[in-house]
């Protein structure tokens, strides 16, 4: 690819020994000034593409991250000098002309990797942070992603189409970012939580195979994996069942991944949403290792032992727990696990015996010889392991040892591989409200599993056992996305808001456009949408998608570098015919 320009001829991470010879003009920034005498000086000038050490007069005032451009002859370094970890490290240019493009103040903090900068620095000086080699690399790599993505996508059939950012509030389980009108003081127009009704439209409308990389807003707390605006790969099908849409999304994954790693997927299996709960305690679970919990009830059915006189009992095995976890650490434990609701946590260590292993400290005293036989077996336990048991109510038992799996063995972002996985076979309902009726674990426009239609009409605790067609992909813990095979039945549609509690007038008001278009002829169909700020970090091995991203947000939602949110003048809230209220007290 030629990246020359009418200023320069070269990028200076491009330059090899074949270049020797070769007169030159490279431009970049300043990035390291070292001098060598009384007449030279070293500069490592440097671009996106890498460094490339220049050989000038010292007389030439270089400062850190002056913007210059050079120009001179390749030429090779002496062999004792040569830098064989850079890629140019092999030659250097002699300098005969220089122009400083522009002057710059000292960076606000080193552009080396190696010190650790606060992070509303970095993001109050982005521009400067961007330098960073590893800034530049995550988002290159963000751009072949989404490169890939598209391919991906257009190979199998698929049309990109821009849906609107401006549209009706819908509710879709996150608060909206709202907009108000100028032109209809005292309305609002939302900011979209995902493209999700008009690529259902984009079925209806006959496009049969829609995707577009969309800009999505969702007013909810931030996280490691989360910001207020993100981007998806937002894809919808006609005339599929999930395997398509797996085989579909399963492609697009692996062809991006292949981009990036140079492997390609193979395999992307699956696991259904009460296995993955049994199993890991996780609706996403990291399975790069193992440490599953393991049920343990049946052993404590006839207990004397109080603390395991519970509805549930499961336990997770540490190997290795006796020398890898201290007392304080096993108390601080205990009280982690309280704070995540349990009312304590039962741990035992195995020792070796003459008879084989038993479980000794801990709450081991309260156990019978039987039970405890049957705990190692159960766990397949060994001398030097820990065991860790809690009994309580079922969800809560899986909630808070699926938590201290991963605060046990979660190994670090970037070891074990990428883990694909597909989760399904989600509940519809994930509880029962007030008056018993159904919440919903998805968007109301989720189709039930064809086997449990008929538990709709039993209602009460029958509708918990309501399988829905949703879908999770995960990747290595982390949900990379969701989707599901959507109504497309106006009877089916009038059953689950009946549910619901929604009637006619409400659905029409929330969902009347939607509705309506089902009326004319809505063909079967599902899709599919992940963020590609999540799929990048995994790939390049960030624990923070705000590292994948050119302008994020801080943990709070501030922007250090824009000072967003920040108020407005009194002018432009009269002109749109709204008031603040005063701090509440």
């Amino acid at each position: 690819m030629d990246l020359s320009t009418s200023q320069r001829t070269d990028m200076c991470g491009t330059l090899t020994a074949a270049d020797v010879g070769r007169t030159v003009t490279v431009c970049g920034w300043v990035d390291k000034r070292r001098e060598h005498g009384e007449h030279l000086a070293f500069i490592d000038l440097r671009d996106r593409t890498g460094v490339v050490q220049c050989v000038v007069n010292i007389s030439h005032d270089l400062r850190s991250e002056y913007v210059a451009s050079m120009t001179g002859s390749v030429r090779l370094r002496p062999d004792d000098t040569a830098n064989r970890d850079l890629a140019t490290g092999e030659i250097e240019i002699e300098v005969s002309e220089i122009e400083i493009l522009a002057q710059a103040e000292p960076p606000p903090f080193p552009l080396d990797e190696r010190t650790e900068v606060d992070e509303t620095i970095r993001l109050r000086h982005r521009y400067v942070d961007l330098r960073k080699e590893r800034m530049q690399r995550n988002l290159r790599t963000r751009a072949t992603v989404n490169s890939a993505l598209r391919r991906g996508m257009e190979e199998q059939g698929f049309v990109e189409i821009e849906t609107p950012m401006l549209i009706a509030s819908t509710p879709e389980g996150a608060r909206d970012f709202v907009v108000p009108s100028r032109k209809e003081p005292g309305s609002f127009y939302a900011l979209p939580q995902s493209p999700q009704l008009f690529k259902q439209l984009c079925m209806i409308g006959g496009i049969d195979r829609y995707y577009q990389i969309a800009r999505c807003l969702r007013d909810e707390d931030l996280r490691a994996d989360r910001q207020f605006e993100f981007m998806q790969l937002d894809a919808e099908m006609s005339f599929v069942g999930q395997e398509d849409v797996f085989a579909v999304i399963s492609h697009a994954v692996a062809e991006a991944t292949e981009a990036v790693t140079g492997e390609r997927p193979t395999e992307f299996p699956r696991i259904s949403w009460l296995d993955a709960m049994e199993r890991y305690g996780s609706d996403k679970p990291d399975v790069r290792f193992g440490m599953e919990l393991v049920e343990l009830t049946p052993i404590f059915e006839g207990t004397e032992a109080r603390v395991f006189q519970a509805p549930c009992v499961k336990g997770i095995r540490m190997e290795g727990g006796v020398d890898a976890l201290s007392r304080n650490q096993i108390d601080a434990l205990v009280e982690t696990c309280q704070r995540w609701g349990a009312k304590g946590l039962a741990w035992m260590k195995v020792v070796a015996g003459d008879d084989g292993p038993s479980l000794d400290a801990g709450v081991a005293k309260f156990l019978s010889a039987e039970e405890s036989a049957q705990v190692i077996a159960a766990l397949e336990a060994e001398p030097g392991d820990m065991v860790f048991l809690v009994a309580d109510e079922r969800p809560l038992v899986r909630h808070v040892l699926g938590l201290l799996r991963l605060e046990l063995g979660k190994p670090p972002v970037n070891e074990g591989g990428l883990h694909f996985l597909w989760v399904v076979d989600f509940p519809l309902f994930e509880g029962l409200g007030d008056g018993g009726k159904p919440i919903p674990a998805h968007h109301p426009f989720t189709m039930p599993h064809a086997d449990d239609v008929h538990l709709l009409d039993e209602g009460g605790e029958a509708l918990l056992g309501v399988r829905s067609q949703a879908y999770d992909l995960v990747l290595n813990g982390w949900e990379l996305g969701s989707g599901s095979i959507r109504i497309h039945r106006t009877d089916v549609q009038s059953r689950i808001f009946e549910l619901l509690g929604i009637g006619q007038e409400e659905a029409q008001a929330k969902f009347g456009f939607l509705l309506d278009a089902l009326r004319f002829g809505a063909p079967p169909h599902g899709g599919f949408a992940f963020g590609t700020d999540r799929l990048t970090a995994l790939l390049v091995g960030e624990t923070n998608i705000r590292e994948v991203i050119a302008f994020p947000k801080t943990q709070s939602g501030a922007d250090p570098l824009t000072n967003a949110p920040s108020p407005i003048d009194a002018a432009h809230l009269d002109d749109l015919g709204l008031r603040v209220l005063p701090p509440s007290t």
